[in-house]
């Protein structure tokens, strides 16, 4: 994917000129739309995004891929959810609320909005790191 490439909004063409949509800023919506959802613990992006949130850089677009093909939008989500939740209704959640999002911030309609559940969080692991939080403080 260029870094140039950029999403045409045709139905926002006018008279002063036309809008465009970077990819980045469709990861951004995406992953702020996913961690509203109750039941992610996390989104999982690759190696260079954590070593850059190690580095204090919030990246918002973490585990999700934007490509711009022949066949349209499609985003991909990669994602860790809490032990215990309907991990169906939680990935069908996600879908429809980066939907809504999407569509309301920037009037796009997804051709492909794919979950990928990749790990499994424990209530265990996350309340034995904020005991290592306190401690550390």
């Amino acid at each position: 994917m260029s870094e140039y490439q950029m999403l045409d909004i045709e139905e926002q063409e006018n008279d002063l000129g036309k809008v465009e949509i970077s990819p980045e800023v469709i990861e951004v919506i995406a992953g702020l739309a996913t961690s509203e959802v109750e039941g992610i613990s996390a989104l999982r992006g690759n190696i260079a995004t954590d070593v850059a949130e190690r580095f204090g850089r919030k990246n918002h677009g973490k585990g999700v891929k934007v490509e711009l093909g022949e066949d349209g939008v499609v985003i991909d989500v990669s994602l860790v959810a809490y032990y215990g939740v309907s991990v169906p209704e939680v990935a069908s959640q996600v879908q429809r609320n980066i939907q809504q999002a999407l569509e309301t911030m920037t009037s796009i309609a997804m051709d492909t909005i794919n979950i990928h559940v990749v790990g499994i969080q424990f209530e265990q692991q996350e309340e034995q790191d904020n005991q290592w939080e306190r401690i550390s403080d």
